[in-house]
């Protein structure tokens, strides 16, 4: 699962040997892990010269420190990306792409299966802001471009799903965009960056909650949006700026911190979690195992074609006898495995969905349950499941 840096590094050794060194001049009273409101100059002619959109100076800690440019710089390695912004979360970071490339009389596409605080946020924008947003098919593809206007904007991509897990065609949705000057942002949440390598499908924005794998500890609330363009990265950081939307240097350091071992623990999530899938998809409670790295899940062969690994999260839908009750009684009983969203931590994790009120579109039978697999050992994990499912 190992990639490549541009210099033909491995990517975990990238990111501990990273050729990024901050810029100097950087003067402020803490000292360490970079606080700073007040950044210091050393004379009015530094102050008046400084410039804070391409990060060659200090300015204001709003727009960063060392130590935020130093964690901002390591995530674009890992997306393959040039430029990066951080957000106070991953709903932030959604928020910035819309206010830095939509505005009134604008349409932006949305997939069916978002994550549902991004469904709510343009449900927000097109009542107040009047802004058309039109959900598609996750599945789409190429046939995306039918529902393109003169006035689309922005399509977003989520590969895959953060709860039905179909994973989309993500470069047929990029050509289709952009023959018609479209922009297509993906939430990159699921893979860490490390599974897909989205600019190189043609994707032009990424975001990713940071809150997930990066951070690894719970802990932690950040996002950030990486780009390759120089252009889409100005009007970002305009509309960041306006925005003020500022980051904490102690929650940049712990992610800075657990930012070493990320592939290691991406990779143990993905060997625990595929070899639960695998067994409960030979369990007769269980009706479909929603795991893109499993023939049953739609969009396999795509996730087949265009990643190079899988997380810790998928999601299973109970056989169709089993009532809402009685899955219910299922997740409360598990031991191990806790009642909480958010994923991508040491913890595993279990939430049970009402995907029909979420879903206009949903054909599938039986209630879905969606796993975070964490870092306890695999066969502890089946032993709870299996207890779970007597419990039943």
């Amino acid at each position: 699962m190992s990639k490549k840096t541009d210099s033909n590094r491995g990517l975990n050794t990238g990111i501990i040997h990273s050729e990024y060194v901050a810029p100097q001049g950087f003067a402020a009273f803490p000292v360490g892990i970079h606080h700073a409101s007040t950044v210091l100059f050393e004379n009015v002619a530094a102050m008046r010269a400084s410039n804070w959109q391409d990060k060659s100076a200090y300015t204001y800690g709003l727009h960063g420190t060392p130590t935020s440019f130093t964690l901002e710089a390591r995530l674009a390695e890992i997306e393959h990306g040039r430029h990066c912004v951080l957000t106070p979360s991953g709903l932030a970071a959604i928020t910035l792409v819309d206010m830095a490339f939509l505005q009134n009389g604008d349409h932006v596409l949305i997939p069916d299966n978002a994550y549902g605080p991004n469904r709510d946020l343009a449900g927000w924008l097109s009542h107040s802001f009047g802004i058309a947003v039109d959900y598609y098919d996750p599945l789409i593809g190429s046939r995306i471009a039918s529902l393109i206007r003169e006035n689309t904007r922005l399509i977003w991509a989520e590969a895959p799903g953060s709860v039905s897990m179909e994973v989309p065609d993500v470069p047929a949705i990029c050509a289709a965009a952009h023959a018609r000057g479209v922009l297509v942002a993906l939430d990159n949440t699921w893979s860490a960056g490390i599974a897909l390598n989205a600019f190189e499908h043609g994707v032009d924005i990424i975001m990713q909650a940071l809150t997930k794998y990066q951070s690894g500890g719970s802990d932690v609330l950040m996002g950030a949006v990486i780009t390759r363009d120089p252009a889409l990265h100005t009007r970002l950081l305009m509309a960041h700026m306006r925005l003020g939307l500022g980051v904490g240097m102690d929650d940049v350091y712990l992610v800075l911190r657990n930012l070493p071992t990320l592939q290691l623990r991406f990779r143990a999530h993905d060997q625990s979690a595929r070899q639960i899938a695998n067994w409960l998809d030979g369990r007769p409670e269980i009706h479909r195992v929603l795991h893109p790295a499993l023939p049953a899940c739609p969009g396999h062969e795509l996730w087949k074609r265009d990643f190079s690994g899988a997380g810790g999260l998928f999601s299973v839908l109970f056989d169709e006898r089993y009532s809402e009750a009685q899955t219910d009684r299922f997740v409360d009983s598990l031991k191990l495995f806790k009642i909480g969203y958010s994923w991508g931590g040491a913890h595993s994790l279990c939430v049970p969905y009402r995907i029909q009120k979420m879903r206009s579109d949903w054909q599938e039978s039986g209630i879905l349950v969606r796993f975070n697999i964490g870092l306890e050992d695999t066969d502890d994990l089946i032993t709870d499941i299996e207890q779970a499912f007597a419990a039943m």
